[in-house]
């Protein structure tokens, strides 16, 4: 059934803003063309969430004006913690404004391109035409990724040529700090042939409560024998709605690493998929959640394998207290010739509050024979075998619980490579969780 929802912005508005960011005619074109099918098309059916009244559509402000930072000494406290201030590779977004970029000048030399997406898609067109929601997101799929093709209003670009290999870590961080402001901000990152890269980005909220939406997509793609790291900690506010969608393409002999803390105070619906195209292919995903309040969030996490020995890891551990509820939702998913293909998954929640929910929910689909699968999942309580043995060693039942919550979600917080990134989820946890 097709929901009828009447959209904010209007078409001379969208043409209005993709006029103002000398964009081609082409992305101005592909905009409009979502707009409009985002009126007709089915909002996305995450299983056992329903989100018919949640609201993805209704904002005060498209963009907000927002300040820009000439270096790193004029950056709020917040985002300095996050950051090296030695960092070279860097990429800053204040609301909607690009306030801040930086990269190596050797990895300029070599062809690297870090920069805002709208300058993207104005100075490096024929590129980004190329990967932008052609293949691991596509703007028909649904009213969400309709609704984000039409109305996306900042994020970052990084391509990394062929042979090509970025030793340090390159950063992204998005800055939220006015209520009314609305993220559409989209994610792409390509890693060509031979090429290697560790990509960690930071979503960070300081106001207690947002009035706008966020609708974020990322999309990785990474060619014959590349390797793509991909970090991420989102801290947004209460109040926002939040659709996050981030999906990788894996070529042959290529390799795409999650590790993603997804800390949002609002109500989330998430999409991460990896599509293993390419033989010997490896996609390995490590999600971990904290819900708090009210909440009601899912996460959908799948491995596509269509290449032959291709690898997929699926890790998702969340904590849940008060009334927050969560859907995890896993899917190995190995198609006709996959052969050798491995598909693994767990998925453990832990709730600390008689009100609290968790639902883990493994599914195998596999149509081919030559293959090896498996998957646990659990939903429960602290151990208390564990509980009473740090008890026996006089740790107070506070702190013993709180070390084994810290624990349960280590498997993301250690493989975060930047140190900054590493403490603030750390604290983000801590707090949460307290």
């Amino acid at each position: 059934m097709t929901v009828e929802t009447k959209l904010t912005m209007t078409e001379q508005d969208v043409r209005s803003f993709s006029a103002s960011h000398s964009e081609p005619e082409a992305f101005t074109n592909l905009r409009v063309q979502a707009l409009a099918a985002a009126e007709a098309l089915p909002l996305p059916k995450p299983d056992k969430t329903k989100i018919i009244n949640w609201n993805f559509t209704d904002f005060p402000a498209h963009t907000v004006e927002s300040s820009t930072y000439a270096s790193l000494d004029e950056l709020p406290e917040q985002v300095k913690s996050l950051v090296d201030l030695e960092q070279k590779n860097l990429y800053i977004q204040h609301n909607n404004t690009p306030a801040f970029v930086s990269l190596d000048e050797g990895l300029k030399a070599q062809g690297v391109i870090l920069t805002d997406i709208q300058t993207a898609i104005r100075e490096h067109a024929d590129l980004v035409a190329k990967y932008f929601m052609t293949e691991a997101v596509k703007a028909e799929e649904h009213k969400l990724t309709a609704f984000h093709a039409a109305l996306l209003n900042g994020g970052v670009f990084l391509y990394v040529p062929k042979n090509v290999v970025i030793e340090k870590p390159v950063q992204a961080v998005f800055l939220h700090d006015n209520e009314e402001a609305s993220l559409f901000n989209h994610a792409l990152i390509v890693a060509d042939k031979s090429s290697s890269v560790t990509y960690v980005e930071n979503y960070i909220s300081t106001v207690p409560k947002a009035k706008g939406l966020a609708n974020i997509v990322s999309e990785v793609f990474a060619e014959d024998n590349a390797s793509v790291t991909y970090g991420a900690v989102d801290v947004l506010a209460e109040g926002f709605t939040t659709y996050v969608n981030r999906r990788g393409v894996a070529q042959r002999d290529a390799r795409i690493e999650w590790a993603l803390g997804m800390m949002n105070d609002s109500d989330t619906i998430s999409d991460n998929t990896t599509f293993l195209l390419g033989d010997n292919s490896v996609g390995d995903t490590k999600t971990v959640v904290v819900g708090r309040g009210a909440q009601k969030q899912n996460f959908t996490t799948q491995v596509i394998h269509w290449g032959k020995n291709s690898d997929g890891q699926i890790l998702k551990h969340g904590v849940m207290k008060d009334s927050a509820s969560s859907i995890f939702n896993g899917i190995g998913k190995i198609e006709h010739g996959a052969t050798k293909a491995n598909a693994e998954q767990e998925s453990r929640v832990l709730m600390l509050s008689p009100k609290a929910r968790g639902d883990a929910n493994p599914i195998l689909l596999i149509d081919e024979d030559d293959v090896t699968a498996g998957h646990a999942a659990s939903v429960g309580r602290v151990d208390p075998l564990q509980l009473y043995y740090l008890m026996s060693r006089g740790i107070t039942k506070q702190e013993a619980e709180r070390l084994v919550i810290h624990g349960f979600l280590a498997p993301v917080v250690n493989v975060l490579p930047i140190e900054g990134v590493k403490k603030q989820l750390t604290e983000v946890i801590e707090r949460k969780v307290r």
